[in-house]
C-alpha cells in the first residue's frame, strides 16, 4: 500500500470518523471572542485578494496539538493565523515568559492564546504543557515543529512528547504554496513508537510545498536515528 494515500492516512493511528463526530467542530470560544465575526470577514477578503484556499475543517476533539509545515517564510504565521480564523480555531501558543512581564501587555498576550513558559526549566517545559491537558476543558495548542525558517535536519520533538504525555491527538496542519491551499488534515494519535508515528506524518506532508522549498527540512526526528536531542523543548511561537 502507498504510505502517502488517503487510506493509509486513516489507519489505527489516526482519528476516526466517531471521534471527529463526537464534538462540533467550532471553536466556541473563537467565536465568541469580541470582533471575531469581523475578523473573519477580513480573513475571507484577504485570502480570497490573494488567491488562497482553506481545506478540511477543524477537528471535532477537545484537545488537540496543532503543528504547521512547511515553515519557510515569515508570512506562514500570518497565513496559518488565517486559516485557523477561517475554520474558528483560536490556539494557545507557547511564549518567553518574558513577554508577559509588562502587566496590562501580559494580559493582552494572554486574551490572544499565549502561554508563558521559562526557557530556562527546560527539563519541565513538555511535562508542563501536557499537564495544562488535563487542567482544561478545552484546549488547542498550537507548536511549531521546524522551529525555525530556515532548513534544518530535525524537527523538534516537543509536540510529540507534549501529545504523547498528554495522550491527546496531534493535528496536521498545513500550508502548501505550490497550490495555495491550507487547512487542517488528519488527527495522529502517537503509539510510542516514534518512527512509524512519523512515517505517517511524514506521508502527509510529502506533497506540501514551502514558499521557499530550498529552505524546506526533512520531516524527521532525531530520535528515529537513535540521536537524543539536548533538549525536548516544545519550540515557541513567539520569542
Amino acid at each position: 500500500m502507498n504510505p502517502s494515500s488517503p487510506e493509509n492516512l486513516t489507519s489505527a493511528s489516526t482519528a476516526s470518523a466517531h471521534q471527529r463526530d463526537s464534538l462540533s467542530s467550532a471553536d466556541d470560544r473563537a467565536v465568541s471572542r469580541p470582533g471575531f465575526s469581523l475578523l473573519k470577514v477580513a480573513v475571507n477578503l484577504c485570502m480570497k485578494a490573494a488567491g488562497w484556499r482553506v481545506e478540511g475543517e477543524a477537528p471535532r476533539v477537545s484537545k488537540y496539538v496543532l503543528i504547521a509545515a512547511p515553515h519557510t517564510s515569515n508570512w506562514d504565521l500570518v497565513l496559518m493565523l488565517m486559516c485557523g480564523v477561517k475554520l474558528n480555531v483560536w490556539p494557545s501558543w507557547v511564549g518567553k515568559h518574558t513577554l508577559f512581564k509588562p502587566l496590562f501587555f501580559g494580559w493582552f498576550m494572554r486574551k490572544l492564546g499565549g502561554i508563558p513558559i521559562d526557557r530556562r526549566a527546560r527539563n519541565n517545559m513538555v511535562q508542563y504543557l501536557a499537564d495544562l491537558f488535563q487542567k482544561e476543558e478545552r484546549l488547542t495548542l498550537a507548536v511549531p515543529p521546524e522551529g525555525t525558517r530556515g532548513r534544518r535536519e530535525y524537527w523538534k520533538s516537543g509536540f510529540y512528547y507534549i501529545a504523547h504525555k498528554a495522550q491527546v491527538p496531534i493535528c496536521l496542519g498545513y500550508l502548501d504554496f505550490s497550490r495555495k491551499r491550507g487547512g487542517m488534515g488528519p488527527l495522529v494519535y502517537t503509539t510510542g513508537d516514534v518512527r512509524a508515528d512519523m512515517e505517517t506524518i511524514r506521508a502527509f506532508y510529502a506533497d506540501k510545498i514551502g514558499r521557499f522549498p530550498e529552505k524546506q527540512g526533512p520531516a524527521r526526528l532525531a530520535a528515529e536515528d537513535g540521536i537524543t536531542a539536548p533538549e525536548q523543548n516544545p519550540g515557541d511561537s513567539a520569542s
